[in-house]
């Protein structure tokens, strides 16, 4: 076993895991809160930061993809790693495009309902954060 492969899977899922709880758990909810920030504002913030968060996650999925593989690590890091990249890839394919067509009709200046789907993203941010957690933690027992 390559442990220096180990120690990058480790930086690169608390990176990864200090991104997450930054934007989505301290970023996100806190800009609504300034003053002059109004809805269309806070969508139009919040869709170029996450749009810049998910091109850094999938770069740090492929590195964590790269040094997984490439390490030869153990069953526990590997299902970890596909969980965590699985997730990712759910939201990112299923997820991200519903709240983008409801934030584009809110740009545009419609009324619409609240939607189920945002607690679905947070629901995933939640759980990305537990896999991301335990998958550093398990790469540093390597």
């Amino acid at each position: 076993m390559n442990t220096p492969w180990a120690a990058v899977a480790a930086a690169t899922a608390f990176v990864w895991l200090g991104m997450v709880l930054a934007i989505s758990f301290l970023e996100a909810p806190l800009k609504f809160r300034a003053p002059g920030v109004t809805l269309r504002i806070g969508l139009g913030i919040g869709r170029l930061v996450f749009r810049a968060l998910n091109r850094a996650e999938t770069a740090l999925a492929a590195v964590l993809v790269l040094a997984v593989a490439a390490g030869g690590l153990p069953a526990p890091v590997v299902v970890l790693t596909g969980l965590v990249v699985g997730l990712l890839l759910a939201q990112l394919g299923a997820v991200r495009p519903v709240l983008n067509r409801r934030s584009d009709r809110v740009l545009a200046g419609e009324d619409v309902p609240r939607s189920r789907t945002h607690l679905v993203y947070v629901a995933c941010e939640s759980a990305k954060v537990f896999l991301l957690l335990a998958l550093g933690v398990a790469a540093l027992s390597v």
